[in-house]
């Protein structure tokens, strides 16, 4: 049997529409880090100073846009595994050989994207835990809940450990901050500044590209929650079919969205330092971003549903639709240009946090207007398309057939 990927008329508009949405988010969020040693900065608890408008902005990202939108991506991931296994089976009698490859591939591009563009990719970590999905297609949606929420538990019980620990090692911690760490934040600024793209890259595997990956055990649990999540959302047709679970779907929204207010006024009393925490500030800060990061994607997600339903909203989010649909042209085009104009042109770690936010936003309006385009000539962007043609083993055709004057849905 010819197997073929999934027609556009097949696809749930509103994911993508979420998707679009949440690849404004984690632009946003990787923005600091494309432009600083982000993880230079996390290796050794190096704590950045913001000053003027940069302190604001900043609490704006960790208060509502910072581990708030890869949960969103995650969740997706999560939904697209359903979608795509489901379909999948009415096309062949082995769907999940199918998905492998598909992982394979994704994983491929992760790989090439971390080492040779930027060590923040999160292609490589979604294509490894994609696999343990596959041992959750089959169970029923309350066993599959019922594991995302001890994931979760766990998860977040290990990042509140740190909170349990004697101030004696936080105190050691700051010191490894003071010295080796302000040591490594200086290494990397030179490299990234006076480096050739070799040399860099060989610094980067070393110091960037071999942490990242050993990091990879510590994401598990809480990824592989989302992921369940939306498996969960998938297979309960919450989405799909959101007629028939406004009462849930509200009920979700509401509660997602009153657990995390007090999370978000907590974290905001810490950053503006109404509430002191000594040396215990750093872990509260990181439990309290993370954790609401999971109440507000869900809140964010429910929110774009709820908005559809609306005609005027309606409108406005579809615009978000076709930089979904090519989600993974528009997030690897994000690092890559952003790597060029950051690092090519000696503005690394010489832009201010407001300068970066700006150019976020003119980089996205200009995504959301050439993938507009774009969808108008062809079906899929163009990383998309070798993905599909690579998971499918043959060329899918990527022109459109209509006439290009006509007007793509949107």
């Amino acid at each position: 049997m010819q197997l073929s990927p999934i027609s556009t008329n097949q696809r749930i508009a509103t994911i993508d529409i979420i998707r679009g949405f949440a690849l404004l988010g984690i632009f946003l969020v990787n923005m600091p880090a494309l432009s600083a040693p982000a993880l230079m900065y996390d290796l050794y608890s190096v704590q950045p100073t913001y000053e003027g408008i940069d302190r604001w902005v900043r609490l704006l990202f960790d208060l509502f846009i910072q581990a708030k939108f890869y949960p969103m991506f995650s969740f997706l991931f999560g939904f697209g595994f359903y979608i795509f296994l489901s379909r999948a089976e009415l096309k062949t009698d082995k769907p999940r050989k199918l998905f492998i490859r598909r992982l394979v591939i994704l994983l491929a591009f992760g790989l090439l994207h971390l080492i040779f563009v930027w060590y923040g990719d999160i292609l490589h970590t979604y294509a490894l835990i994609g696999f343990l999905l596959i041992f959750f297609y089959n169970r029923k949606p309350k066993t599959i809940l019922i594991w995302a929420f001890l994931l979760l538990i766990f998860f977040y019980t290990i990042v509140a450990l740190p909170l349990f620990a004697p101030p004696s090692f936080h105190e050691s911690s700051n010191y490894v901050s003071e010295t080796v760490g302000s040591k490594k934040v200086e290494e990397a600024v030179s490299m990234y500044q006076e480096a050739g793209y070799f040399e860099l890259t060989a610094y980067r595997f070393q110091n960037e590209v071999i942490p990242v990956l050993e990091f990879l055990v510590f994401n598990i649990p809480q990824i592989l929650a989302l992921f369940l999540l939306g498996l969960y959302v998938g297979k309960r047709g919450i989405i799909a079919d959101p007629a028939s679970h406004m009462g849930l779907i509200r009920k979700i929204w509401l509660t997602s969205g009153v657990v995390a207010l007090p999370m978000v006024l907590w974290l905001a009393a810490i950053q503006l330092d109404w509430l002191d925490y000594g040396v215990y500030k750093e872990g509260a800060t990181y439990l309290l971003i993370t954790l609401s990061g999971v109440f507000l994607a869900s809140f964010y997600i429910f929110s774009v549903v709820l908005s559809l339903q609306k005609t005027r909203m309606n409108r406005i989010l579809q615009y978000f639709e076709a930089a979904g649909k090519m989600a993974l042209t528009n997030y690897l085009v994000q690092t890559i240009l952003s790597v060029i104009i950051l690092v090519g042109s000696g503005l690394y770690y010489e832009i201010s946090l407001t300068f970066g936010f700006l150019m976020v936003l003119i980089l996205f309006s200009m995504q959301l207007m050439l993938s507009h385009y774009w969808l108008k000539y062809f079906h899929f962007g163009p990383f998309e398309w070798v993905w599909r043609s690579l998971t499918y083993k043959q060329l899918q055709p990527m022109k459109r057939k209509d006439l290009p004057n006509k007007e793509m849905s949107l």
